[in-house]
């Protein structure tokens, strides 16, 4: 799906991540006017309830406790017992699923691939709702079917600032006050920045497409790369001391052999080719525990630059 004329109003791809990128929320009416859904209620319902793909239910009514969370995957019978209203379905990477869903990213490759992370998609009854909430990364929330009410903070979060309901399943912050709040319908698209408070209610059956990026932090990064790297020197050299002096003091660990061990992490870390090559390894790796069986043939580098 090429970028349609319509996705962003009246602005340019440019002109939407100079002004609005992580800087501030943008509706636009219409801007995928004839957007078909591929998926009904039901079907995605029926996703749901298939092995390794990630789903969740969100019941801020009849449940067993209040904003009660349940994981899939579910059985047909969870959803015959769910109450009319005041509960969330929400499936995620369902791009990886679906390819007409994932033709829909087509649309939002004015953004790095790698910063593209998953389509979620949720379906709500009438007063279904996550809750008021911040997500720490970019989203489009694109609406497929029915209506839903956004209300909005336009002050960032802080993480160090939130502050959450005590005692529930599912995090909703404790103070939230919007200062802004548009009822959007079939094809109307809301862009979030990180970490803005948000609060959606479904006034009727609605589906929503959020399409969301990866915002990594360096508690993701570094376990991930360390690991990587232990492996790729698990052969290299250990430490060495040639020319060691008796020590003064036994128990000390003395300055020499500090800044020797500080050299050989170094040394791991600071290889940049390593590191970039390792980093494009782990924002292509499929999340989630959706990885792909690999192919039956072996796949060249040719073929890949022709696909």
């Amino acid at each position: 799906m090429p970028i349609p004329d319509t996705l962003l109003g009246d602005l340019t791809p440019e002109a939407f991540l100079r002004d609005y990128w992580q800087q501030q929320p943008l509706l636009v009416r219409g801007a995928l006017p004839d957007f078909a859904s591929p998926l009904a209620p039901e079907e995605l319902a029926g996703l749901a309830c298939e092995d390794d793909v990630t789903a969740r239910l969100i019941l801020e009514q009849g449940g067993r406790t209040p904003w009660e969370l349940r994981y899939g995957p579910f059985d047909a019978d969870d959803f015959t017992t769910l109450p009319e209203t005041h509960w969330t379905l929400l499936v995620q990477e369902v791009d990886r699923l679906i390819p007409a869903v994932a033709d829909l990213l087509d649309a939002f490759r004015f953004v790095p691939n790698w910063r593209i992370d998953d389509v979620q998609i949720s379906y709500a009854p009438e007063h279904g709702t996550v809750g008021p909430h911040v997500d720490s990364y970019d989203v489009f929330l694109l609406q497929a079917l029915g209506h839903r009410r956004w209300q909005i903070g336009h002050t960032p979060v802080p993480e160090t600032d939130e502050a959450f309901v005590p005692d529930l399943d599912v995090r909703l912050l404790k103070d939230f006050e919007a200062d802004a709040e548009w009822v959007v319908g079939p094809g109307d698209l809301l862009y979030l920045p990180p970490r803005l408070p948000h609060y959606g209610v479904a006034l009727d059956g609605c589906l929503t497409y959020s399409v969301g990026f990866r915002a990594p932090a360096p508690a993701d990064l570094l376990p991930a790369f360390l690991a990587d790297a232990a492996e790729r020197l698990a052969d290299a050299p250990r430490y060495r001391d040639p020319g060691l002096h008796r020590p003064e003091h036994p128990g000390r660990i003395d300055a020499d052999a500090l800044a020797r061990i500080r050299q050989m992490l170094r040394r791991a870390v600071q290889d940049d080719d390593a590191l970039d090559r390792w980093f494009a390894r782990y924002v292509t790796t499929p999340g989630r525990g959706s990885t792909p069986l690999p192919p039956e043939a072996p796949v060249t580098p040719d073929a890949v630059a022709a696909a």
